[in-house]
């Protein structure tokens, strides 16, 4: 049983990338396909795309790389069930000087830092990718 699945995500895609898989599958929900969509509008994967599982839809990621170095150098889970984080549109963290970015939780969706910053929203902060 799995008590976060935001944190298994982003735990596979670290994985599969020191291995240096080109796509993985897992299991689809709304959130981990927003995520996923933003980090494919971002650059940071190359395509997103739900499928009909057997019993449950899953989600196919394609990990992009760089001359074998993967594009995401490093993935954090920052807001964790037991230990929310929220931050105000002010206190947005800046991930290497606003080079990575970070996937925040706002009354308007998930969005990335700095979309955040510029609609002026704060929220929980999920992950930071760089």
């Amino acid at each position: 049983m799995i008590t976060d699945p935001i944190s298994d995500m982003l735990t596979r895609i670290r994985n599969a990338q020191q291995v240096k898989k080109e796509v993985i599958t897992l299991p689809s929900s709304k959130i981990k396909f927003h995520i996923a969509k933003i980090l494919e509008a971002e650059g940071y994967v190359g395509k997103v795309e739900e499928i009909k599982g057997e019993k449950f839809p899953e989600l196919r990621l394609v990990l992009k790389y760089d001359n074998k170095q993967p594009y995401i150098r490093m993935i954090k889970r920052i807001s964790k069930p037991g230990n929310r984080v929220y931050a105000k549109s002010t206190e947005l963290p800046r991930v290497l000087s606003d080079i990575g970015i970070a996937i925040i939780s706002t009354p308007n969706g998930l969005m990335t830092n700095k979309e955040a910053r510029a609609r002026r929203l704060g929220g929980e902060i999920i992950c930071e990718i760089s």
